[in-house]
């Protein structure tokens, strides 16, 4: 997200344009990225089970901030001054409550994105190749589907939506080399409350955890991320209790553990 962003702000700066326009180069970009790391690096330990792609994709997230720092310098940078007055304008619901342009710009595009995804995953061949793929991919070969062309794809598909995202994100805050860390926790906590495997849990979850998080800050600036981390540690509680953690096969599955 984070490398996106800056890319975003390269290209942005560069050739004098906005943001969303630069993102038509910025997206195919971090699309190629994510199919050579996948063939160059997770692709080797795939079959490992989980902990050696994650221990894989942390040691390259390490690389990519430091390059960022070497490149960019730990100065804090924001895309909110190059999308002119959408980044401050709101309509008025109340005297005490509005609703930014750019918040409502964001949301509609994450509504549009992930209906995009979920057609997508659900009504064309190669989404259909995602998900059976996803789910045992020595029965999707048997069947004749290429996995390995499969997780190229999937991979370049995900990291461009995540550059997406953190572009989106520059536009309503700061960001510098080492932002990634935190948005990679709250992005972790939104899928686990909204659940582990569907979009449209993400997106509510996501919302949830934004929701706690402005409560807890219009009691305390400070309370923050502390409410926010409340309410996915009640909500994690809930499901372990409930034994609904997981897409399948409970907390054990979900973690990448064997029985």
């Amino acid at each position: 997200a984070v490398l996106g962003a800056f890319l975003a702000w390269t290209v942005s700066d560069a050739a004098d344009i906005s943001p969303f326009l630069a993102l038509v180069a910025v997206l195919p970009i971090m699309a190629v990225f994510g199919w050579l790391v996948q063939r160059g690096m997770l692709e080797r330990s795939l079959r490992a089970g989980m902990l050696v792609p994650l221990l894989s994709t942390f040691g390259l997230a390490i690389v990519i901030e430091n390059l960022l720092f070497e490149a960019y310098g730990a100065d804090t940078r924001s895309l909110a001054p190059m999308i002119g007055d959408l980044s401050f304008g709101s309509w008025a619901i109340t005297d005490q409550f509005n609703i930014g342009y750019l918040a409502a710009l964001i949301f509609a595009l994450a509504v549009l994105l992930l209906g995009g995804l979920s057609l997508f995953l659900k009504h064309t061949p190669l989404g259909r190749a995602i998900r059976a793929t996803a789910e045992d991919a020595d029965t999707a070969e048997l069947v004749g589907i290429n996995s390995r062309a499969v997780y190229g794809i999937a991979a370049g598909i995900s990291v461009a939506t995540v550059a997406l995202a953190g572009t989106l994100l520059a536009m309503r805050a700061t960001f510098d080399p080492y932002s990634g860390p935190m948005q990679l926790i709250f992005a972790f906590e939104s899928v686990v409350i909204g659940g582990i495997g569907s979009l449209w849990g993400t997106l509510l979850g996501g919302i949830i955890l934004g929701m706690a998080q402005s409560i807890g800050a219009q009691f305390d600036p400070r309370w923050f991320l502390l409410t926010g981390h409340l309410v996915f540690l009640a909500i994690l509680a809930a499901r372990l209790l409930a034994g609904q953690v997981g897409a399948r096969g409970g907390l054990r599955t979900s973690l990448g553990i064997d029985a």
